[in-house]
């Protein structure tokens, strides 16, 4: 093992409470409670034992949003009746013997973005309010009901999708359950609040830039950033756009939830070729490439001149670093892959600007994109020969704590991290360095910061390499604690 010693105050003195945040403190303490954080697994469990039903939990958690989502503002597209409707449908199959599938009678939401029959699809887009309405679903939320959900509603998004938080004109602003002053994060910023807030106990989300796990981050839960073209993103298109069978470059779909049991078991519903590929190929990921957490190699990346993350972050992470090292994992904090940090940030940059540019300025030919495209190949070769040395890189998605609401013109913003401010997108790097080259990432809690906010780390492997992130995540939840409720929704 090489590991700096290196140490930052505020890092340590948050750190040193993430083992009093063990499974215990996140249990609910009454029946209600429990439904409002029970796990996914444990919920379809209890309704196909009959223990609850379908409709019993689909109203209690109808009644929770309706009493308590008005300070977050996180589901603003509604479904209720629907809803209920499934939920007696779920009832009624299973009183006559039929098993709808592994999640038979669960209720949950999903992103705006994503098209459900029936119900309004923005983006956040004020022009596309009261006209946009989704004649088919989202591969996603066909999947997601096949295996037996229904649709609560739809959480909140930043105005095309393009934010760090999540609030747009049509809708409003969603507001943290940890800090209603502080951003859930975006752009599935409603997916995290209403995850974290007891309001479903599942959420399907997008990334492109750190969509799921900055909102994972901000709101203490698990996200999943699957490796590209794993899981399908048809439905999940602008109002305007074809909800055509073929990926947009860089941006994926994917889950959240408050276990890594559940989020990979989720993931496995979600994952498999759509119209196109289906004929010809199947889907065969490999299976973890460890059992325990002595068996990995990590590399841990706490900062980088780059994007500077905040003493406390860094510190985050090198706290998770040598726990993992006293539990016999191979962890070095100088393993790096072959190329410039900059050159890879300066090509993400360049990829990303071609899919979410919003002026000429920030569009870029089809000659430079492929230059582009071509520097991207070199790039996957040199994390896919990292890769052979090291399963995992351990690193922050974010370069600070669930900062305060900032509506001011967004290219103007900047970011407080200790004592200085940085430019708004600075710490987009984080986020890039899994999503330029297809890696797949997830997004884990590690605990409370000094001021009591979230911090979790993402866990970035090898392309198709999700088995083994996701189990990581579920391994290292044991030392350090897992999921917790924000006080202000840990009881009724």
């Amino acid at each position: 093992m090489h590991l700096t010693r290196r140490r930052f105050a505020q890092g340590l003195a948050a750190t040193a409470a993430v083992g009093t945040l063990g499974r215990a403190g996140a249990q609910p303490t009454n029946r209600e409670t429990a439904h409002a954080h029970s796990g996914l697994q444990e919920l379809a469990s209890k309704i196909r034992e009959r223990e609850i039903s379908s409709v019993e939990l689909t109203q209690y958690l109808i009644d929770r949003i309706e009493k308590r989502d008005e300070a977050l503002n996180a589901v603003v597209v509604r479904n209720f009746e629907r809803a209920l409707d499934a939920a007696r449908a779920a009832d009624e199959a299973l009183a006559a013997g039929r098993d709808l599938g592994p999640l038979h009678g669960i209720p949950m939401t999903v992103k705006e973005s994503f098209d459900v029959t029936g119900l309004e699809t923005t983006w956040g887009i004020p022009a596309a309010a009261g006209k946009n309405v989704a004649t088919g679903d989202a591969v996603v939320v066909e999947r997601l009901q096949q295996a037996g959900a229904h649709i609560l509603g739809k959480t909140n998004v930043p105005l095309l999708l393009a934010d760090t938080q999540s609030y747009n004109a049509i809708y409003g602003t969603t507001n943290n359950p940890w800090n209603v002053e502080r951003t859930p994060g975006g752009s599935s910023g409603g997916a995290g609040a209403a995850l974290a807030a007891g309001f479903t106990p599942l959420e399907a989300g997008s990334d492109i830039g750190g969509s799921i796990r900055n909102p994972a981050h901000f709101c203490g839960v698990y996200g999943h950033k699957p490796t590209w073209g794993v899981v399908p993103m048809r439905g999940h298109t602008p109002p305007g756009a074809a909800a055509v069978p073929q990926d947009a470059d860089l941006a994926v779909v994917g889950p959240l939830a408050r276990s890594a049991e559940d989020l990979a078991f989720a993931f496995e519903l979600l994952a498999g070729p759509d119209i196109l590929h289906s004929p010809g190929w199947k889907l065969d990921l490999p299976a973890p490439r460890a059992a325990s957490l002595s068996e990995l190699r990590i590399a841990v990346w706490p900062t980088d001149e780059v994007a500077p993350v905040s003493d406390e972050m860094a510190g985050r992470v090198l706290d998770v670093a040598d726990r993992l090292a006293k539990l016999g994992a191979k962890v070095s904090d100088t393993a790096r892959p072959s190329f410039d940090p900059a050159h890879h940030q300066k090509t993400y940059m360049a990829l990303l600007n071609a899919i979410v540019g919003t002026t000429p300025a920030t569009n870029i030919g089809y000659r430079v994109w492929m230059a582009e495209h071509a520097q991207r190949g070199a790039l996957r070769v040199a994390w896919q020969e990292f890769f052979d040395e090291w399963d995992l890189v351990l690193c922050p998605s974010s370069a600070t704590e669930g900062f305060p609401h900032d509506q001011s013109p967004i290219f103007s913003r900047t970011l407080a991290i200790d004592d200085r401010r940085v430019p708004y997108f600075q710490q987009i790097f984080w986020a890039g360095l899994a999503t330029l080259c297809y890696l797949p990432s997830t997004f884990f809690p590690t605990g409370p910061s000094s001021s009591g906010m979230p911090i979790g780390l993402q866990a970035i492997g090898p392309a198709y390499g999700d088995r083994t992130t996701l189990e990581f995540a579920r391994l290292v939840a044991e030392p350090l604690g897992g999921f917790t409720p924000p006080p202000d929704y840990a009881a009724e």
